[in-house]
């Protein structure tokens, strides 16, 4: 029987679950959908920007999910700007959530921009996220290590979640779906960046094939200051190792229409407040100058509701404290 969405229950508080749209270096202009309470994850990665996860679960349930995310997507897509994909991600693993099934396709009744989920991948190992899965138009599914040990160190999974039984289950998911498969692999220096660790992920996406392997390291302020990336040279020796579909992940650079009339500082709330950015990102996503943005930092800066933070000679900003029943996601 399908399933519907469910209205919000007595007493449910509205809540901001869109952010952007943000430049992403994978999607374009991403609007992000959060549907996820902060940190609600299986992993606690030591290089998360969103700091670390106090308490990791495989338990999925309904989380957030009403009409009224499906009305603030319609709201954002009247806006005019640009919208590349609509990206189910925010402060956590998104298929947690039981509802993220009926609400891709429900997206995907309202418009023709491509439906995008980033996953962990920790869950793909059951048919019924598999099948949730399936309207989707591109799933970015993360696999940082092929091998238990680096799995354990880069991801710190929930202790029942095994790196095998995620690979089996990313190559099921390749059967099934007919959308594009996007690999992501986070690499870290000295955690999973040796010769064993290249060679079993190079195995794994053998099994997986996926369209595309995007290689990324650590860039915006992670969990762990420990958590070091890679040179740029390391990350063209890997990619030369991985072959066929690898590549590295560049920097975003497209520009926008100019964003049309808005609260600018709250835009920029939503953006600080869901993951680390700095100025030229804000100011590329919304459509406006950097001068603009700065100045609107400084006020919330004044205000307290921002802090500045500096991380491998770049300057972010985030929340002085993250808001309630909020999150800051990775589109």
């Amino acid at each position: 029987m399908k399933k519907t969405l469910p209205e919000p229950g007595a007493g449910e508080k509205a809540a901001v679950h869109i952010y952007g749209p943000v430049p992403s270096r994978r999607l374009g202009f991403s609007l992000g959908v959060d549907i996820l309470p902060y940190k609600t994850c299986s992993f606690d990665c030591v290089y998360c920007q969103l700091g670390r996860s106090s308490k990791k679960s495989v338990r999925r349930a309904r989380y957030f999910t009403c009409p009224e995310i499906l009305e603030q997507i319609r709201r954002a897509l009247g806006e005019g700007r640009r919208i590349d994909h609509i990206t189910l991600s925010g402060s956590g693993e998104p298929t947690l959530n039981t509802l993220i099934g009926p609400l891709i396709r429900e997206i995907k009744k309202m418009t023709s921009v491509p439906v995008a989920v980033l996953t962990n991948a920790s869950l793909l190992g059951r048919k019924s996220v598999r099948q949730a899965l399936r309207p989707a138009d591109v799933v970015v599914p993360s696999l940082d290590a092929a091998t238990p040990a680096g799995f354990r160190k880069v991801n710190r999974p929930q202790p029942s979640v095994r790196v095998e039984s995620i690979i089996a289950g990313l190559e099921k998911f390749r059967s099934e779906f007919r959308g594009r498969i996007w690999l992501e692999v986070m690499l870290v220096k000295g955690l999973n960046d040796s010769a064993e660790d290249v060679a079993a992920l190079k195995r794994a996406i053998a099994r997986v094939r996926p369209d595309r392997v995007q290689l990324n390291t650590v860039v915006r302020p992670p969990a762990e200051k420990w958590a070091k990336p890679l040179s740029r040279r390391a990350l063209e020796k890997i990619r030369k190792e991985l072959g066929g579909a690898a590549e590295v992940v560049v920097d975003f650079r497209k520009k926008q229409r100019p964003t049309p009339a808005v609260d600018l500082r709250q835009e920029i709330l939503a953006m600080i407040e869901r993951r680390p950015v700095t100025v030229v990102d804000m100011a590329s996503s919304l459509g406006t100058t950097a001068a603009r943005v700065r100045r609107q930092l400084r006020s919330l800066l004044r205000w307290g509701r921002v802090r500045r933070v500096r991380h491998k000679g770049t300057v972010y900003y985030e929340p002085r404290q993250t808001p309630a029943g909020q999150g800051r996601g990775r589109p």
